[in-house]
């Protein structure tokens, strides 16, 4: 049996890199022509989640930022942690599981 595959959030991953470019000071634009980009509307759909920065832009982007390539992932956190689901009711779990995503989505 094979662990289970990881998938990454897009939308949370676009907002994380939002947060890592703003907080940087960097402007869409100098991001923009520090990639080499010809226009901003990639980093805008990254942004939004609609795509993921290529494995080079990403390598780039973490140079210029200063920070591992890891720290801009975000992973789908489908499956609660079995030590948090073991012994509650199956009418709890919905609501462990909004809980424990926002936890996650405020760290």
């Amino acid at each position: 049996m094979y662990p289970e595959y990881p998938n990454i959030d897009l939308q949370k991953t676009g907002r994380r890199i939002q947060d890592m470019i703003r907080k940087s000071g960097y402007s869409v634009r100098e991001v923009q022509e520090y990639l080499h980009l010809s226009c901003p509307q990639p980093i805008y759909r990254w942004f939004k989640g609609q795509i993921l920065p290529s494995l080079n832009h990403v390598y780039a982007l973490s140079l210029l930022l200063h920070v591992h390539m890891e720290d801009f992932l975000v992973m789908c956190d489908d499956k609660l942690p079995e030590c948090i689901i073991g012994s509650i009711q199956k009418n709890q779990k919905k609501w462990i599981h909004l809980y424990y995503q926002a936890l996650c989505d405020v760290a």
